[in-house]
């Protein structure tokens, strides 16, 4: 018997406008909306919806017949901004016929090299959108282009994943089956290792008419899926969602080859088709493999050279992720936001100056003529968000001293005992000093004065808040003394 797990990525960047050096500093949106849009409803037609037709008629056809996927938050968010709500439904019948989705960073961003922060934070967002969205929680992992290390394998498992998604390449099977699952280094971590050979006789060699193989039938794959009965127990079809309908156009033949394929493969004694989190329930690990190097899907190296290659690629990257603590710390959504989008992998992949062997699927949406123009939008780009981050934390550093200052002349807190407070840390010492029966005239069930002049007078919106119900004299103190700290940083 062999088990399939068929799994399809579906994903589209926010891709930048052009934007030039004279833009810097002039308030311009980064996004080439038009773009997106023209390149998002082609994909819709060509691709996602006639695929996902196709799937969920083979699903109420075949009972065996199991297909599982991944969505990045990026082009999740660019189906609702343009009400593909056809789109999401169907992925949606996926899922509630017994599909699965699987869990990944929200911006299929490269965060997990520069940042475990904000990978940690994107994997969290990416599974809160999936919960809200499909009502569904996963429990598998797949990283931005399979990529995967023992090092990423630890902090996978650390954040509650039970298998992870990776590259079946010889440098990390070292003569191993690929149809077998495995575990990470001195971690229960389950590895689900591509079958790149027969992936790829789908995702690129399709329709290429100098392989030795063209034209490839359903029967004939299934007879090759089905070789591994008796001498494997899984086979892990992976590729884009858009290798049906979009890399191999509708007039290769492609959906049709969908359409059979799964009959075709059932056809043989036992086979079937189950999930990611199935085949780790139902298989137990192989063996452990030891990956201390990076592997990815990417071209024939299966390395990151594809985002990393070149110096203009570390620059950027670099660049982008030196950023982190700014923005982080302006506390402004919307520069986050920004910021993030800037982090998506492709990007940098339309930065890449090496020849793509694996047909260049890769550059199929590539907006540039060349890296180099790549390179520098983007960096103009960066370095217009830098100037508005720098600008925001000008901004707060002037809201803090205003917040620390003396309050006008006859703005003062008057105390019961006739003590008076000019400024928060005068209010926070007088307080300390207070009586029980002098404090609780000041705070009680009626009111809270100190709550009244720290929000009217003194403009401190956020401290007032947090001591606007608070009846304890330490804890004001307390939740005054942090706001002081807190401000003084940001001067």
């Amino acid at each position: 018997m062999v088990s399939v797990i068929f799994y399809l990525h579906i994903h589209q960047p926010y891709r930048v406008r052009r934007y030039r050096i004279f833009d810097i500093c002039k308030g311009k949106y980064y996004w080439d909306i038009k773009k997106n849009k023209e390149i998002l409803d082609r994909v819709v037609r060509k691709s996602y919806l006639p695929t996902t037709n196709i799937l969920i008629d083979l699903m109420k056809k075949y009972e065996k017949f199991k297909v599982s996927f991944s969505i990045t938050g990026t082009v999740l968010e660019q189906l609702m901004e343009n009400k593909y709500n056809n789109v999401i439904d169907n992925l949606r019948k996926i899922v509630d016929m017994g599909g699965e989705v699987v869990d990944e960073t929200y911006y299929h961003s490269l965060s997990f090299l520069y940042s475990e922060e904000e990978f940690k934070e994107q994997v969290k967002m990416h599974n809160e959108i999936i919960n809200d969205v499909f009502g569904y929680d996963p429990k598998i992992f797949r990283n931005t282009e399979l990529v995967y290390s023992n090092e990423i394998g630890k902090m996978v498992e650390k954040m509650g994943y039970k298998g992870i998604l990776a590259e079946g390449h010889e440098k990390i099977l070292k003569n191993k089956s690929p149809a077998f699952i495995y575990k990470g280094k001195d971690i229960n971590l389950k590895i689900l290792l591509r079958n790149y050979r027969l992936s790829d006789d789908i995702a690129f060699r399709f329709s290429l008419y100098t392989w030795e193989e063209f034209p490839l039938t359903a029967d004939k794959f299934a007879q090759w899926v089905s070789a591994y009965n008796g001498n494997g127990e899984v086979v892990n079809l992976f590729m884009d969602f858009e290798t049906f309908g979009e890399h191999q156009w509708h007039e290769t033949g492609i959906l049709e080859f969908l359409k059979h394929v799964p009959k075709e493969i059932l056809k043989h004694k036992d086979n079937e088709f189950i999930t990611p989190s199935e085949a780790i329930r139902k298989y137990k690990a192989k063996e452990e493999v030891d990956v201390p190097f990076i592997s990815s899907w990417a071209d024939t190296e299966r390395d990151l050279s594809a985002w990393l290659g070149n110096d203009m690629q570390k620059y950027a990257l670099h660049s982008v992720y030196a950023l982190e603590k700014d923005v982080k710390e302006s506390n402004n959504k919307y520069l986050i936001e920004e910021w993030r989008k800037l982090q998506i992998s492709d990007h940098f992949y339309f930065m890449c100056t090496k020849w793509f062997a694996d047909g260049d699927v890769h550059k199929y949406f590539n907006p540039y003529e060349t890296p180099y123009d790549a390179f520098i939008n983007y960096m103009n780009i960066l370095e217009d968000l830098r100037e508005r981050v720098k600008k925001e934390k000008v901004n707060e550093r002037d809201a803090a001293l205003k917040i620390l200052s003396d309050v006008p002349l006859g703005k003062e807190f008057y105390f019961v005992n006739g003590k008076i407070a000019k400024n928060i840390k005068e209010l926070m010492i007088e307080i300390k000093n207070l009586s029980r029966n002098e404090f609780k005239h000041h705070v009680n069930r009626n009111k809270n004065d100190f709550y009244n002049w720290i929000k009217d007078v003194v403009g401190d919106d956020e401290l007032s808040i947090k001591i606007k119900k608070v009846r304890s004299k330490a804890q004001i103190i307390r939740e005054i003394n942090k706001r002081i700290k807190d401000l003084k940083e940001k001067i």
